[in-house]
């Protein structure tokens, strides 16, 4: 048997459409299966919309994600679990893609996210760059992951001391139990919680990431607004006040920026020498890059530890390789950001 568990609260509008998408996936898959709504303390008609779909619906009251999927899992009577967000529509090409590789020992995987509404160009890019460097790491979001039944008992499941990232935590321990597989085959997801981003949050947020990590995953209110909001009415609202038209103009730039990076590795510094408009926008490009760069520190301080714990030998090539570019990513931007203070000290004394 198949389980599909499905964490939600408040999901009345979108859930329907999720679990319709289950049925229709798995009818073409043509195995036994079951869906499981996880619903947290709901408030509006979640638990009524699951069962006139068919689902089993579990009541808990756990308001947070990580306990939501454990606790539908653990209900759950099928040796493969597809774990789906309550604002996403899965395909049959999925769920047979994935139901194939665990055929052949993967511990689990993932698919590739997009995005199936209208959100600001900027946080669509962000997120579709996010979703291309995932794929090439072997990493995935948490809005479709699938695993087996002993994979899933050996690693414990979700971290529940986490409010954030828990799936990032869940597949390294997936990694470590086997071949973790990320879909070529993308489902797709409500932007709802972006509408309401603009380009201004991204920075903010990356340097909270940066200089509390910690804090950042095990602390409710760090995401409270993106992730825990019970208040859906405005969902389908995206700000066009002209604070927001300039940030994401902004935070477009900023995208062009980050691409383009690489760029500045191919041109001789004889074309920009200091002093002159060229040689001052790549002082200032490249200033910007190395401050964002740091944020390769934690994240290769994270990896590195995970390389300590006994693992699938080629899931450990992998993070191996991972782990030394971001540690190659991290030194040469701490290198640029000391090179530009100083530069900035000896202009000021």
């Amino acid at each position: 048997m198949i389980s599909f568990i499905v964490p939600a609260h408040n999901e009345q509008a979108l859930l329907g459409r999720t679990l319709q998408a289950i049925h229709d996936a798995a009818g073409v898959v043509g195995q036994p299966y079951e869906i499981i709504v996880v619903d947290d303390a709901s408030t509006d008609a979640t638990a009524g919309v699951a069962r006139q779909h068919q689902a089993t619906v579990l009541p808990v009251n756990h308001r947070q994600i990580a306990a939501t999927r454990n606790s539908g899992a653990r209900a759950a009577r099928g040796e493969r679990l597809f774990f789906v967000d309550a604002d996403t529509t899965i395909n049959a090409r999925a769920v047979a893609e994935a139901l194939r590789h665990m055929d052949k020992g993967a511990a689990g995987g993932g698919a590739p996210v997009l995005f199936d509404g209208i959100v600001p160009l900027p946080i669509q890019l962000f997120a579709f760059l996010a979703g291309i460097i995932a794929k090439l790491a072997g990493f995935t979001g948490g809005a479709f992951m699938y695993c087996t039944r002993a994979a899933f008992d050996a690693t414990g499941g979700f971290d529940e001391r986490l409010f954030w990232a828990e799936e990032g935590v869940f597949a390294l321990a997936l990694k470590r139990q086997g071949r973790f597989v990320v879909l070529w085959e993308p489902v797709f997801t409500s932007p709802r919680r972006c509408r309401s981003l603009s380009a201004a949050h991204l920075p903010a947020f990356i340097a909270r990431i940066i200089l509390s990590p910690r804090k950042m995953l095990t602390r409710r209110a760090s995401v409270e607004k993106i992730w825990y909001d019970s208040n859906r009415a405005g969902d389908d609202i995206i700000s066009k006040s002209l604070a927001a038209k300039v940030s994401n103009g902004i935070g477009l730039l900023f995208f062009i920026l980050l691409c383009t990076a690489p760029i500045w590795y191919f041109i001789p510094d004889s074309w920009t020498p200091w002093g002159s408009v060229r040689g001052d926008m790549r002082f200032v490009i490249e200033t910007f890059l190395c401050h964002l760069g740091l944020i390769f520190w934690p994240l290769a301080i994270f990896l590195f530890v995970q390389l300590f714990r006994r693992m699938h030998w080629l899931e450990w090539i992998k993070l191996a390789a991972i782990t030394a570019l971001c540690f190659r990513l991290a030194r040469d931007a701490t290198q640029g950001v000391f090179f530009s203070w100083t530069w900035l000290w000896h202009k000021l004394v």
